[in-house]
């Protein structure tokens, strides 16, 4: 049985007491589960940014990208992420192997519109990336481009994040 809480009791907290609490549809977007809507987006993402935490709280915000379809969705719950080799810093796996929890942020070019996924991860070697055939998927690979081993996201919430912040930036215009 799914046990229904109200807006007011779900999101009272200090700020929406003193700003507002949020309307009904912003609140009731947010999904356990990636809907359809949200695993086609993540399909055609090109680009994530991956934010971390450690044990004492040091963040990390990371780029990810590749060919559109990249990331995998296992299925409505489960994403996976190879990790192409970069600067080999390791500053998120560092802060997920002390705090497994991760958010992440989709953006596809010139769509205003993001998507976001909050969960936990598993960090998953190389040879369980071969058992699910993942192959490199990225546009101008370097010498060094090859996965190194993978994330699989346990999908604690998800949901379609308004446009309200890449139009106010003006983010995907030219010659601003």
């Amino acid at each position: 049985m799914v046990q229904v809480v109200d807006i007011e009791t779900r999101f009272d907290n200090r700020f929406t007491r003193q700003f507002g609490f949020p309307k009904e549809r912003p609140a009731t977007k947010i999904q356990g589960l990636m809907q359809d809507k949200v695993r086609d987006f993540i399909a055609q993402s090109p680009l994530l940014v991956m934010a971390t935490s450690g044990s004492d709280g040091a963040c990390d915000a990371s780029p990810k990208g590749g060919k559109p379809g990249w990331v995998k969705v296992l299925d409505e719950r489960r994403l996976l992420i190879p990790d192409v080799a970069g600067n080999r810093l390791f500053q998120s796996y560092l802060n997920m192997e002390q705090n497994p929890q991760v958010a992440l942020i989709f953006f596809i070019p010139g769509v205003r519109e993001t998507v976001r996924v909050n969960g936990s991860v598993e960090i998953v070697d190389r040879a369980a990336l071969d058992d699910l055939q993942i192959e490199l998927q990225v546009f101008d690979p370097d010498e060094n481009a090859t996965i190194l081993q993978g994330i699989i996201v346990r999908v604690a919430e998800s949901y379609g994040h308004c446009p309200r912040a890449l139009a106010f930036s003006r983010f995907w215009e030219s010659g601003r």
